[in-house]
């Protein structure tokens, strides 16, 4: 495998640790945008550039400027440093190895493995932008169209929550 992977691996690794440390959350979310941003590359790697560039634009662009705008709109403070019990520590380092043993587990039965890449391409020439245009806007219109109802209910509710009443 190439350098580049490792490094886009690496930095969206810790952009997820970043997530998940942070105390701050503006900074939390900044660390999700540096996650993002590896995955695209991964994608783009992976010869999916309709997905990388989607991942760009539609997460590390307009979803992180919609967290952050709520998170500096309902003005959340900073987390308090809390002590971890060694008993939730240990669980957590077992679940971990757990899920590192069940991934280690498929991608030894898997024929594909790590090391090589799949084909986006069908084999009757269609590209990965026609398939996947299929699929949602043919297979799963729906669920599609429940996300978004979803998210503007989600949306909605956030400004309507975070109005403050006046006395």
């Amino acid at each position: 495998m190439s350098p580049l992977f490792y490094l886009f691996s690496a930095l969206a690794l810790f952009g997820g640790l970043g997530v998940v440390t942070f105390r701050n959350p503006v900074s939390a979310a900044f660390a999700m945008v540096v996650s993002f941003l590896g995955l695209a590359a991964l994608f783009i790697q992976l010869d999916a550039f309709l997905v990388g560039v989607l991942q760009i634009l539609v997460y590390a662009g307009a979803i992180m400027v919609l967290f952050i705008f709520i998170i500096m709109l309902l003005n959340v403070p900073e987390e308090e440093k809390k002590r971890f019990p060694l008993v939730s520590a240990v669980g957590a380092g077992g679940v971990a190895l757990v899920l590192v043993g069940l991934i280690g587990m498929v991608l030894s039965k898997s024929k594909i493995g790590i090391a090589t890449i799949p084909e986006l391409a069908a084999s009757d020439g269609s590209t990965d932008v026609h398939r996947i245009g299929e699929l949602l806007f043919g297979t799963y219109w729906f669920p599609v169209q429940v996300v978004g109802i979803l998210l503007l209910v989600s949306t909605v509710g956030v400004v309507v929550l975070s109005k403050k009443e006046l006395k």
